[in-house]
């Protein structure tokens, strides 16, 4: 089989690299695809998919607490930490099955090992029964991202996690610390703390999720705060003493003291560090920014026939951005004129209670922008389908351009807002002003009311606050 050939090479099989070869094998490409470990990548087995379903237990859980408060009743309740991990698992090892059919029916060739490209248009890869030798006009590098490890804070799976320990946790943290308050480290904070763990906290920044709107940070860290989180900002972990079969010593620097706390277990979730090394990138050529490769607007590396998508290519790390850019470069590669990716239209979502997320800019980066805004606001507890369901705890906060009425971003706090930000979206990439969201008809009751709301207010215009 040695030195077959294809129209594309697709290294990495995540989010971002089998949609490139799905889309290029439907524009009449050979495709094969290369993956060291499991089709579906990251996400699908170590990152998005599993965690949303460790989160989902958490609310069950969390709803089954509230029983009372809806008129119902349940006793005895608990949960089973091995059934709750076996069913995230189970829901990851149904989805990375369903790449392998995928990449069946769309008659993707599949190489499982490890890919080096020792020139333009030549990748060599390494299996269990030997090596391959794989030519190309085209390669498509998506090798994704890690967990970015910070000297003395190494995870080692017995009193330090990663992500991946944390998903499958063999035990209950009774006392938890959690450095780092972006998606990863909130929502692993939420889950284990619904769960019952003393959580705290650690963020080195002024502020929780500090890429959201400031306003938002300050809604979720109250939010969190009142769940029984303790939240250090401008802090930072120092040093850990690890103390096998006891716990940790955490030494934690705040307002420029050192302070002492003990936690049996921690979870580090410091950033991420793209996959670039061995791949021989360097002697093609290829640009490397802080474990990024450096491309222009289409993915292009500068290398001819070379592209990178998805985390590689760097922020945002998201698997949505991931799998538009691959379409992107499949449709770029087979001749077609597909537009560039716009990063202010791709939306950030983090899965913790309550739910945020957000797109284009917030108001503060707005006015650092040069804009002068309008900015609009509606709470939950004015909608009526958010009393109905018991989720009165929200915000959803718009950005507009006070002069020619573009949105410049929103941004939204509570249940379900990780479903409802795809309206904004949408008006975004429709280049939507004020004027076309105020006269849309959102039907009632539902919590997308809201959305329409928040426009009315920023112009004044609000109806039911």
């Amino acid at each position: 089989m040695a030195g077959q050939s294809f129209d594309v090479v697709v290294v990495g099989a995540g989010p971002g690299g089998y949609v490139a070869a799905i889309r290029a094998a439907q524009l009449g490409r050979s495709v094969a695809i290369v993956e060291r470990e499991h089709l579906g990548g990251i996400c699908l087995n170590w990152g998005c998919i599993p965690t949303k379903a460790l989160l989902r237990s958490a609310e069950v859980l969390h709803l089954m607490h509230r029983a009372k408060e809806f008129g119902l009743k349940a006793e005895g309740i608990g949960y089973d930490l091995p059934a709750v991990v076996a069913r995230s698992r189970a829901v990851a090892k149904q989805l990375s099955g369903g790449i392998g059919h995928l990449m069946k029916k769309n008659k993707v060739t599949v190489f499982m090992g490890t890919a080096t490209l020792p020139k333009a248009g030549t990748v060599e890869v390494k299996t269990d029964k030997g090596s391959e030798t794989l030519t190309a006009k085209n390669v498509i590098l998506a090798t994704g991202a890690r967990a970015r490890e910070l000297p003395g804070l190494e995870a080692d799976g017995d009193l330090v996690w990663s992500y991946k320990h944390a998903l499958v946790a063999s035990r209950m943290p009774k006392k938890l610390l959690v450095i780092g308050s972006g998606a990863i480290g909130i929502e692993f904070a939420s889950f284990f703390n619904t769960l019952g763990a003393e959580t705290t906290v650690v963020e080195v920044m002024d502020r929780i999720l500090p890429v959201e709107d400031a306003e938002i940070s300050a809604f979720a860290k109250k939010s969190f705060v009142k769940q029984g989180m303790k939240i250090l900002e401008k802090a930072a972990v120092k040093k850990l003493d690890r103390h096998p079969g006891k716990g940790v010593t955490a030494h934690i620097e705040v307002g420029g003291k050192v302070e002492t706390q003990e936690f049996d277990t921690v979870i580090s979730a410091v950033g991420i560090v793209g996959n670039v090394e061995d791949l021989g990138l360097e002697a093609l050529g290829v640009k490397i920014d802080r474990t990024h490769v450096v491309t222009d607007e289409f993915c292009r590396t500068g290398v001819p026939g070379l592209y990178a998508i998805g985390d590689i290519a760097g922020a945002p790390w998201l698997a949505h951005k991931a799998s538009h850019e691959g379409v992107m470069v499949a449709e770029l590669i087979a001749g077609g004129h597909p537009h560039p990716i716009k990063p202010g239209s791709i939306a950030g979502c983090t899965y913790c209670h309550p739910q945020v997320a957000s797109v284009g800019m917030t108001e503060a980066k707005a006015k650092e922008a040069g804009h002068e805004v309008k900015v609009g606001r509606f709470p939950f507890i004015g909608n009526g389908k958010a009393i109905a369901m018991g989720e009165a705890e929200g915000l959803v906060k718009t950005v507009f351009d006070a002069k020619t009425g573009e949105l410049l971003g929103a941004h939204m706090i509570g249940a379900e807002v990780t479903e409802m930000i795809q309206g904004y979206i949408v008006g975004r990439t429709l280049e939507t002003t004020e004027a076309e969201l105020m006269e849309t008809v959102f039907p009632h009751p539902t919590m997308s009311e809201m959305m329409h709301e928040a426009v009315l207010d920023a112009y004044g215009r609000a109806l039911h606050i």
